[in-house]
């Protein structure tokens, strides 16, 4: 299988704190990739940095073969074929349902309004959201809107969809749903990094799983062995944590 991300000796400083140290990981065309760990372990600016929304402070990130990190690289392309969804939804709150799922691919894919829209309905209706195309955000609840921003980054038709913790502003309620088209999409064979504290989500739907601790990767393996027989100390600490039952 073709690798899609290659992250290599990735590192990010805030000032003096280190953030993210020495990080390698690479993603395959068609693996879901779940990223966990405590808040403050460098996940979450693992994935802003490979969407070019943080600068790394050193390292390579392949794209398809390319450091994206090198110079002359237009980032609007790369983050294009990069869907990115994050915790707070991010849509525009002027723009109606079809005009937040349009405007990027109008404006960065130079697509003509008809095929923008006609693209941002069918995968409004992938995620089930058609029936809202007129809606504003303000007339959605949490889990609709999370619905939303996955759409408008399936209608840019990336290459690599990456989540940030897409689900953590929801209500419990709402929850299931976002997971539900995730766990669709996964199945779908497309390429996902998550970054998630849905612990159930990552041990099902995940082909590897990740384990971020202090700003390294102390642990990565299929979610039999992460979850069943971890092996680092760190790692069963973080599963007895939030598992309370290893």
């Amino acid at each position: 299988m073709e690798t899609v991300i290659d992250i290599q000796h990735l590192r990010k400083s805030f000032g003096s704190h280190e953030v993210l140290k020495d990080i390698n990981l690479s993603v395959r065309k068609g693996e879901v990739v779940s990223i966990i760990g405590s808040s403050g372990s460098g996940k979450s600016t693992l994935l802003r940095c490979v969407n070019l929304l943080e600068k790394p402070s050193g390292g390579k990130i392949l794209y398809n073969g390319i450091n994206i990190l090198d110079r002359g690289i237009h980032i609007h392309q790369i983050r294009a074929k990069m869907g990115m969804v994050f915790q707070h939804f991010n849509l525009f709150n002027n723009l109606d349902v079809l005009g937040n799922c349009t405007v990027a691919q109008i404006q960065v894919l130079k697509r003509k309004k008809e095929e923008a829209e006609e693209i941002a309905k069918k995968y409004l209706q992938v995620v089930g959201m058609d029936q809202y195309i007129h809606a504003k955000p303000r007339q959605l609840s949490g889990g609709q809107k999370q619905r939303v921003a996955i759409a408008r980054a399936l209608a840019m038709e990336p290459d690599v969809m990456l989540f940030d913790e897409p689900t953590s502003a929801l209500d419990p309620e709402m929850v299931g749903e976002v997971l539900k088209v995730m766990k669709e999409l996964a199945d779908s064979g497309l390429t996902m990094l998550v970054v998630t504290h849905e612990m159930d989500f990552a041990r099902e739907v995940s082909d590897r799983v990740v384990f971020m601790d202090k700003g390294v990767i102390a642990e990565e393996g299929i979610p039999e062995e992460i979850f069943n027989n971890p092996k680092e100390e760190r790692t069963k600490e973080f599963l007895k944590r939030v598992l309370k039952k290893i």
